[in-house]
């Protein structure tokens, strides 16, 4: 404890002042344990009396111990933690067995509180992912059943204790992260600071919009694991504002300042490190082919190399005379045997693959000596295994940059080699076109007496190229005969790795005789890696008492670029034991080198790998920047200067450069010589008598907030979390992705067959509470992947840039996945905190500041009137003499009889109906006297019309307004899905309280149907009149209205959050809105229009039943659901009837685009004629649909400039609709960090974080629009994003209540601004946007003012203070992977929630959920809480096109969805 040694009584006053608010602030519940500990030790430092830890020579401990009373079984001490060897593939095994490491997760474990509260285990539909049978797999590693038994329950036993305490409490590593940051978490940070509910300005219409879907059960499943997802998130109430990030302008994330209690290095300089001088040999051979000759020539008959078989028998020997003679063959063979004597193959410098199997040295050692004899560049691979084999495609790209068109191999290895059906060596991925060469003996030409090959003396030319390509995999049957050999031969140095120690030790159980005497050196050739120590005291602490000598362990230190850097060399048997060092993780991630004395737990125990290689010079240098010496207390890179050693990178001189020429500097940056050094990419320090200490690599360097952690030190930290049972040992990666300026730790493991969903999902809660206790590092994400599919090096062990390519790319098919990014993600942008101005003072600011008030309108409708007025137009013979539309029709059906109003199409293309002025009126007629004679109705009640797209719609309308009844249209309930259609209906006539219903005769069965009565009551419908079978006679009499204040219609639809809502539309405001319609697109009885979209409300319904009327153009109808059938009909009719205008739904237009294509070519269709295509909504533009449909048929002849957008509401069904007479549709770029603080930045395009949007249309005649503070009231500046105000006479009434609801209607129709001008009576839209002024001209020759829709008020998100719009964050989401089809956002309990439907396989599932949390992260700042993978289309959508989000919700919330995958980010 901090306090340990401390008189609190003898603490200044200030210091115990500060003690007693924490701990007042504990017993209040204001701050967590873990900040109350921090807070308290940080308190309590300066009094606690400190250790300084400068020099490491003073702090190395005995490496063995000799304590006599130790039990022959225990492994000696050898501390966990921090090993930096990063490319081990397959090779993780024992490596990373400690008895000391496994305790140290344990305490670790054992650390974490007990909290009454679950992790939400994530949900997976059953028929996902059914795992192969474990007998038809091969496991990768079987090394899990490698322990001694004993071992295995020890680590068992002590883990699982700890773990039943613990199993349930991630308060410790969840409130880790939050205490570290206040803005962890988009869901935490609305606890304070919002309520996270979307703003709904219409709340408490409980009697006018009537919730379409029922309430969610609460206590469901899937509310139930959101509430245990919030039970992790919990915060302290007050969190300092010191621990917040900045968010302004010009960046994101402020760098946090350094934490003073960061350990520094304070030790002096280092000194460069000689070895020992080498000694000068006169006649030493001069190169490698000169011995060789030697030693060919005078010991032929010594032997080079024996191989042995699997059971440890020779196979064969190869003396010095065979190996010379041999490789003389080849090298004849190669320079005069392939081609001609003109035209060799092979030159001098040439490179050669040489490609032979691991079991076959022999064949190795000739073709190598050969290519040397020969003066060509050998270049050894591995033997390709699969045409598509991860490694084999980079080893391709190698031999093709190397000029490589010759592979040597043997016969053997030839015929193994993958072919094609003709017997051809197939052509491997990403290789270059070989020639493949067999050098069996007897293929080979012995040379002429009078061709001697040409021996060069020592040269700096290349003399084989390496590539590096992962450690080598041994078999546990070749290994077992390992000790026997070094036993019957006696063998003097034994070259082996930890690995095989560790098999080593597994065959002494079938082995008691070995005896291991005669071993003078047993290097390690991985020895440099940290954890070596455990592999090589196990492995002496068996062995010692078979004859191997302490003394006789050599670990050494090697790098592809440098070769061997450092060896240990043998000891007497009087010397001391080498010494280790003992480090601090803590003090290691900060890279210095600190004593560990306290916690043995965070403790790093490292062995030295002896002194620098003879006639080498070594120093330490900062691995990043300038290559600066370190000081002497300091953890650097390893850098050599020896002869010895890599030259180049083949074709890369820029990092050849920065690698093998490097000079280092000294602290005033001057360069400390001219000898160049080589980067070893090894990690260490130099500790007393200049021994070398390594403690990783640079490739295993994970740098996350400042700090550096090892990615085998995780590896290890996870496999002694037990039990093992649900992932391989040696099948794991650790990888780091960059999210959100900052690097996150990625952790794939192979998962068992035999393994099941929660034991896999406690292991993995359990390993990121050890890795966290441990390493104070939250994983961002940890994945399960199927046995044998992480990709393969070609020496079997794990390819770690293709796994984490395939990661990024959404290819890596896990079957478990757990992401914590509110663990790991601390740098988010500070919450906002919202300050309230009054209307005054927004005002006032903008005036000073030069910005005028946001508002627009159309054309002014009086100057209009004064201008027909002018030109003398008898309004006597026009349509503008009849207040009513009924009166239009009958005045057109008098003047114009046999005018066609209507034409309706089948999916031929054939006008199956067609509707002239008279025929319109008299069908009108007919249903006039229907309603009247069957239905019984009087003036003024409402009847519904359930009908399908068509003329008969049309005229039960005019019928309707004739009898002087309110037509409310449904669409109507589909006859293969009643269940879920038909409740919509029934709701539609039970709130509109319908007098009857006017219907055809196929509907009306349906109605009545046993289907129909499963899912409503049949028995309570209102009368039903079939209008198939009218009466012809005459109605006596037509209504007329008194007055045109009087209710026309009922407009009912579901908005985008689920509510029903009924608007009232008068005659008056019918009559304008048509008006303003027939102005705006100049429509007259001559043209012709096409409409394809839904008539059932908007301004779809007025564009389909009543523009015509006023206007008297023509209108041909295509009903949607027609092009189900033929797609192009839509198209295919704007070009055979050369259509000027057309108006389609977002549907439509996307059902074209994506179905359509460039299909109508071969049809002959010419869209040229098209003015104005014209897209019906009640939301943003969607601009890349709109672009997209252009740019599809702009070689169709259409227009860019003709496809624009509308823009209604439910206050105002039409305020914008692009004409013939505005300026073209612009379009601008916002900043969206300006956007979420409701402010309006325009920025260039292509400017970071810009969001194009385009204007919504040109505003109607007689619209006026302002744009509003929604919560002052107050008229903004053309720089704020507010909500959309409009007054106009074609304004909706109100709502359709029964009851009454004043207060309601005085909010949202006859409302007024709080400020500037307060007698204009204003609706309001609901939705936000902005007005600015444009270059363009109107047509009155001033400058446009352009409104911009950015989306519906009651759907934007309140996360972290900021207003967040869902189509942004979709629009993100869709962009993650191919396999993602649509995506929905919402909230629930301050957690944001995506629903992805997946359009490829479910195996792809859970691919989807960390390409989700990240690009939500990083183009929105927040974090994902759930994340549901679903089927396509389940996200529910309405005629409209809309996403009804709501619906989505409460569906996810009744466990009403059957996900495919629901992920809960902890």
């Amino acid at each position: 404890m901090a306090d340990r040694g401390v008189d609190l009584a003898a603490l200044p006053k200030e210091v115990r002042e500060h003690l007693a608010e924490l701990e007042l602030e504990l017993s209040e519940g204001d701050i967590t344990q873990k900040g109350y500990e921090k807070k308290r030790v940080k308190l309590l430092a300066p009094f606690v009396p400190q250790t300084q830890n400068v020099d490491v020579s003073i702090q190395l401990t005995p490496g063995l111990s000799s304590d006599p009373t130790s039990t022959p079984n225990a492994v000696p001490v050898a501390a966990p933690r921090q090993h930096r060897a990063h490319r081990s593939g397959g090779t993780r095994d024992d490596r990373y067995r400690s008895d000391i490491h496994t305790e140290a997760v344990q305490a670790a474990l054992a650390r974490h509180k007990e909290a009454k509260m679950a992790l939400p285990m994530p949900t997976k539909r059953r028929s996902a992912f059914v795992q192969s049978p474990a007998e038809n797999c091969t496991p990768p590693d079987t090394s899990s059943a490698s322990e001694d038994e004993g071992s295995l329950r020890r680590r068992q036993a002590a883990i699982s204790a700890m773990l039943a305490q613990n199993l349930q409490s991630p308060e410790y590593w969840i409130n880790r992260s939050v205490q570290g940051s206040s803005t962890s978490s988009s869901a935490s940070s609305t606890l304070s600071h919002g309520d996270g509910k979307t703003h709904n300005h219409s709340q408490g219409q409980t009697n006018v919009l009537a919730d379409v879907s029922h309430s969610s059960n609460m206590n469901s499943r899937v509310s139930t694991k959101i509430q245990q997802l919030l039970n992790t998130l919990k915060r302290p109430k007050r969190p300092p504002l010191c621990e917040f990030f900045l968010d302004d302008s010009e960046e994101i994330v402020e760098v946090p300042q350094p934490d003073p209690n960061t350990p520094r290095p304070e030790g002096r300089q280092i000194i460069p490190v000689k070895g020992e001088p080498l000694g000068v040999v006169s006649n030493w051979p001069p190169a490698l082919q000169a011995a060789l000759a030697r030693w060919g020539a005078t010991q032929a008959k010594s032997p080079a190399l024996t191989a042995l078989d699997i059971t440890g028998k020779p196979l064969y020997t190869l003396t010095y005379g065979k190996l010379w003679s041999r490789s003389l063959k080849l090298a004849y063979t190669l320079l005069n045997k392939l081609g001609t004597k003109n035209e060799p193959v092979l030159k001098p410098g040439d490179r050669v693959a040489l490609v032979y199997p691991n079991s076959d040295p022999g064949m190795f050692w000739v073709a190598f000596y050969g290519c040397l004899l020969a003066e060509v560049i050998p270049v050894p691979i591995e033997v390709p295994l699969s045409r598509k084999d991860a490694g084999s495609q980079q080893i391709g790209f190698l031999l093709g940059s190397c000029g490589v068109g010759l592979a040597l191999t043997s016969e053997v290895c030839l015929k193994g080699l993958p072919k094609t059906q003709n017997g051809e060596i197939m052509q491997f991925k990403g290789w270059p076109r070989l020639k493949w060469v067999v050098t069996d003996t007897k293929y080979l030409t012995k040379p002429s007496k009078d061709w001697q090959p040409h021996i060069p003396t020592a040269n700096t030319d290349t003399a084989y190229i390496e590539v590096s390509a992962g450690s080598t995999l041994l078999f546990c049957t070749t290994v077992s005969k390992c000790l026997s050999c070094i036993c019957v031969r006696t063998a003097r140095v034994a070259l082996v790795k930890c690995r095989d120690l560790h098999w080593a030790m597994l065959a002494h159980r079938d082995q008691k005789d070995t005896n291991l005497s005669s071993l003078r050196m047993l290097i390690v050739a991985d020895g440099a890696n940290p954890w070596s120590v455990s592999s090589c005291d196990a492995f002496l602490n068996v062995f010692q008492s078979h004859g191997l000598k302490p003394e006789m362990i050599c670990p050494c230190a090697s790098s592809p670029e440098a070769m061997t850097v450092a060896i240990r060399r043998p000891g007497t048997q009087s010397a001391p034991l080498p010494a280790r060092a003992i480090l601090s993780m803590a003090g290691l991630s900060h890279g210095v080198i600190r004593v560990n004395t306290e916690d043995k737990n965070s403790a790093l125990t490292v062995q030295d790998v002896g002194h620098v290689m003879p006639g080498a010079l070594m120093c330490i240098v900062k691995p990043d920047g300038l290559p600066m010496l370190c000081k002497t207390d300091e953890i650097g890179e390893i850098v050599l200067n020896s002869r010895a050693g890599g030259t180049m990178y083949y074709g890369l001189p820029g990092v050849t450069k920065s690698t093998f020429e490097l000079i280092p500097v000294n602290s005033g940056g001057t360069p400390i010589g001219d000898v160049p050094f080589t980067r070893t990419g090894l990690l260490g320090f130099v500790g007393p008598g200049s021994l070398v200490f390594v403690v990783g690599k640079i490739e295993g360097l994970l740098s996350v907030s400042g700090r550096r952690h090892n990615a085998d030190d995780l590896v290890a930290t996870a496999l002694a979390v037990e039990p093992v049972k649900t992932v391989y040992r040696g099948r794991i990666a650790v990888f780091s992705v960059t999210v959100f300026y900052d690097e996150r730790i990625v952790i794939v493991a192979e998962q068992r067959p035999d393994a099941n969903e929660e034991d896999s999902f406690q292991w993995m809660s359990r390993v990121l509470q050890a890795i966290d206790g441990i390493h104070q590092v939250g994983l961002y994400c940890l994945a399960l992947v199927p046995a044998n599919t992480l990709p393969k090096t070609p020496l079997g062990g794990i390819h770690l840039s293709e796994t984490k390519h395939h990661f990024l790319e959404g290819s890596l098919h896990p079957c478990n996945v757990l992401m914590c990014p509110h663990t790991c993600v601390t740098n988010l942008p500070k919450p906002r905190q919202k300050q309230t101005v009054g209307p005054a003072s927004i005002m006032v600011g903008n005036l000073v500041a030069g910005k005028r008030i946001a508002q627009a309108s159309g054309r002014d409708l009086r100057l209009i009137d004064d201008q027909e007025q002018s030109k003398k137009v008898n309004l006597s013979s026009s349509v503008l003499q009849h207040q009513f539309l009924s009166e239009a029709l009958q005045w057109r059906a008098q003047t114009d009889p046999d005018h066609v109003l209507y034409m309706l199409l089948n999916a031929k293309g054939v006008a199956v109906s067609t509707a002239t002025c008279s025929q319109l009126h008299k069908r009108a007629e007919k249903i006039t006297a229907a309603l009247l004679e069957r239905g019984g109705i009087n003036t003024g009640d409402n009847v519904v019309l359930l009908y399908p797209p068509g003329i008969d719609l049309i005229a039960s309308f005019y019928g309707c307004l004739y009898a002087g009844c309110i037509p409310v249209t449904v669409r109507p309930p589909h006859p293969q899905n009643l269940a879920a259609t038909l409740p919509t209906v029934r709701m539609i006539i039970d709130v509109s309280k319908a007098s009857c219903i006017l219907t055809t005769q196929t509907l009306m069965k349906i109605l009545r149907s046993k289907e129909a009565a499963a899912s409503v009551n049949v028995k309570t419908w209102p009368n039903i009149i079939d209008t198939d079978d009218l009466p012809k006679k005459r109605p006596s009499h037509i209504y007329k209205p008194p007055t045109a204040e009087m209710l026309a219609y009922l407009d009912f639809s579901v908005s985008t959050t689920g509510m029903l809502t009924g608007v009232k539309i008068s005659h008056s405001a019918v009559n304008a809105l048509c008006r303003s319609i027939k102005l705006q697109c100049e429509l007259y009885s001559s043209r012709q229009i096409a409409i394809c979209m839904d008539p059932y409300c908007g301004l779809g319904f007025v564009l389909w039943c009543m523009s015509s009327v006023y206007s008297g153009h023509q209108s041909i109808l295509i009903p949607p659901m027609e092009l189900e059938t033929s797609l192009p009909l839509w198209l295919s009719t704007l070009s055979q009837y050369k259509i000027r205008d057309t108006f389609c739904s977002y549907s439509v237009m996307e059902l074209c685009t994506k179905g359509l294509g460039t299909q109508t070519e071969a049809r002959g269709v010419n869209l040229s004629c098209v003015r104005s295509c014209v897209v019906i909504a009640e939301e943003r533009p969607r601009l890349a649909l709109t672009q997209s449909f252009s740019k599809l048929f702009k070689d169709l002849g259409l227009s860019p400039r003709a496809v624009s957008t509308a823009f209604g509401a439910r206050v105002n069904l039409a305020i914008c609709l692009q004409g013939t007479a505005g300026p073209d549709p612009s379009t601008v770029y916002v900043d969206m960090k300006s956007l979420r603080h409701d402010r309006v930045r325009l920025v260039e395009r292509g400017a970071p974080q810009s969001l194009p949007l385009t204007e919504s249309g040109t505003i109607l005649p007689g619209v006026r629009v302002i744009i509003v503070n929604p919560e002052t009231r107050g008229p903004l500046g053309d720089s704020h994003l507010g909500e959309i105000w409009v007054s106009s006479p074609h304004n909706a009434s109100g709502y359709y209540t029964i009851y009454g609801e004043e207060s309601l209607q005085a909010d949202h129709f006859n409302t007024r601004l709080s400020f500037g001008d307060t007698e204009t009576l204003w609706a309001r839209t609901g939705y936000l946007g902005f007005v600015t002024r444009t270059e363009l001209l109107d047509a009155s020759g001033d400058r446009h003012n352009a409104l911009f829709v950015v989306g519906s008020l009651d759907e934007t998100l309140e996360l972290r203070g900021l207003r967040y719009h869902p189509i942004d964050i979709e629009t993100s989401v869709s962009r993650a992977h191919r396999s993602i089809a649509e995506s929905a956002v919402f909230t629930w309990t301050n957690l944001l929630v995506v629903v992805v439907e997946l359009s490829g396989s479910e195996q792809e599932a859970l691919d989807l959920v960390p390409l989700v949390t990240n690009v939500v992260l990083k183009e929105h700042h927040l974090i994902v809480g759930v994340v549901v993978i679903v089927d396509p289309g389940v996200i529910p959508i309405n005629s409209r096109g809309e996403k009804q989000r709501m619906h989505l919700r409460d569906s996810f919330l009744a466990d009403q969805l059957d996900p495919i995958y629901v992920a809960y980010n902890m």
